[in-house]
């Protein structure tokens, strides 16, 4: 497993021990044991039950693992699992369209063009 899946198992393991009874009685016991077997016994996270989880900067991996466990386990409803995954395609759609314009705007073909354009138009002006 890549060191980065090992640290998000260790801070998925570790968020796992803060959570109440209810909601661990609720993730089978092979699920725990997969995230207390591939953690990272070195790295000890620092989860601070006073503040949201998403302001804690968590690798995205263990945000993938929290939500999964969301909508496997501890969404009680379909509603509530709807709710879950249009978020995730809005998400995917929004970093999707991102990558896109990042993409568009670092393009090497794009900024050579932009620089010939620049030299031409500077040439333009010259001659006049």
């Amino acid at each position: 497993m890549e060191e980065n899946s090992k640290l998000a198992c260790s801070e998925v393991y570790e968020i796992l021990n803060l959570l109440e009874d209810e909601y661990i009685s609720k993730i089978p016991d092979r699920i725990i044991n997969f995230f207390k077997e591939e953690r990272d016994l070195d790295y000890e996270p620092k989860i601070n039950v006073n503040i949201p989880l998403y302001e804690q900067n968590l690798k995205r991996e263990t945000m993938i693992f929290i939500t999964i466990l969301n909508l496997n386990y501890w969404s009680d409803s379909e509603n509530e699992k709807e709710e879950i995954l249009t978020a995730l395609s809005k998400n995917d759609k929004l970093e999707k369209k991102e990558q896109e314009e990042l993409q568009e705007r670092y393009n090497p073909d794009n900024i050579f063009k932009k620089k010939n354009e620049l030299k031409e138009q500077i040439t333009d002006n010259s001659e006049n």
